[in-house]
């Protein structure tokens, strides 16, 4: 089960909303519904919690027009996650997309109409195996996401998934709005 929510730093203090992430495929998705739920100032920021549920959480912040900056607690759990995909970007990973690109072409020299013989030699390489690889277990991101907002570093990589968002948003300042929309 999943939960997904956008808390907006007003002048106001905070303002929550649920959000379906039914329509999101990309990173950009989600970072267009944060600037949307900026009800105030280009500025303003705006955090999006998604949390599947005691496995893994992450947040995303956006801060008007600059780039999103991402947090997630556990990269392992998330890979498996449809969601958690969208967050793991390339650039988060630390992956460079031109590379993979170049790996999507599967240049293995069979190019020039020479047959394919790596069933016959059992030597099929398993992408999935290697993608799970790619992907560290534990944290990644940027951990210091919300030091500024009250959440050390520290405090944030402590946090347990059984109830991290409600710990995030008791120190924001925000468990109540945030408790609205769960």
């Amino acid at each position: 089960m999943y939960f997904a929510a956008l808390l907006a730093r007003t002048e106001d203090g905070w303002e929550a909303s649920d959000t379906e992430l039914d329509d999101v495929e990309a990173m950009s998705d989600i970072t267009d519904l944060a600037r949307e739920a900026s009800a105030g100032a280009e500025d303003d920021t705006v955090l999006v919690f998604i949390e599947q549920e005691d496995a893994w959480f992450g947040v995303i912040r956006v801060d008007g027009e600059e780039d999103p900056r991402i947090y997630v607690s556990d990269a392992a759990a998330a890979a498996r996650s449809s969601y958690g995909e969208i967050l793991l970007t390339d650039e988060l990973l630390g992956k460079d997309p031109d590379q993979d690109e170049l790996d999507a072409l599967d240049l293995d020299g069979t190019e020039d109409g020479e047959p394919d013989r790596s069933d016959e030699d059992g030597d099929e390489d398993d992408d999935a195996g290697a993608s799970a690889e790619a992907v560290p277990a534990g944290p990644i991101g940027d951990t210091r996401i919300l030091a500024d907002l009250g959440v050390s570093e520290k405090e944030l990589l402590a946090l347990d998934t059984t109830d991290a968002l409600g710990e995030i948003a008791e120190a924001l300042g925000a468990s109540e709005v945030l408790e609205t929309v769960r």
